[in-house]
């Protein structure tokens, strides 16, 4: 922890209020202060993982572009209703075809499968549900039924290749 951040946490814990009864809030002896933990929402899991400095600018860099080659190749979840297709009994009308991917889609998926193919088999796991799925490190190693804290490795080792395979430098 920083000084400033130090000096400002100290600083929001001496303006908490006294509890409306007017009593004085004295600690347990021996128990530890209660913390509060801001999280941001909208901070995928690669971008946390690069705020708290336990992975590098380039490997940042390399999972972002995996990322984007996944979203432009719509691989994610289809999470609302087609409201285009033909009511049922009106075999006159039919509804344009939207699952056939455009060419856009179908060059971020090569892309994409490239990618994942540099990588490797057992890496691209990890890459897949952190940088992609968006899930949280102990989530994906509970998935995969890896150790606790083994995730992070494999995705630095993970990230690395896809640096290489992206020639980020």
């Amino acid at each position: 922890m920083t000084k400033a951040t130090r000096a400002r946490t100290n600083r929001l814990l001496a303006e908490r209020p006294l509890p409306r009864d007017g009593r004085e809030r004295t600690p347990k002896r021996g128990a530890r202060p209660a913390r509060s933990v801001t999280v941001n929402l909208t901070e995928s899991p690669l971008g946390w993982l690069k705020a708290r400095g336990l992975i590098s600018e380039r490997q940042f860099v390399a999972g972002e572009t995996l990322r984007e080659a996944w979203e432009q190749a719509s691989l994610g979840p289809a999470v609302t209703m087609r409201w285009d297709v033909a009511p049922p009994g009106t075999a006159a009308r039919a509804a344009p075809d939207h699952e056939a991917p455009t060419m856009v889609q179908l060059a971020a998926r090569k892309r994409f499968d490239d990618a994942a193919a540099a990588v490797g088999e057992g890496l691209a796991d990890i890459l897949w549900r952190v940088v992609c799925a968006g899930e949280g490190m102990r989530d994906a190693e509970q998935a995969l039924g890896w150790p606790a804290r083994a995730g992070r490795v494999v995705l630095g080792i993970a990230l690395d290749r896809l640096a290489d395979y992206y020639r980020i430098r």
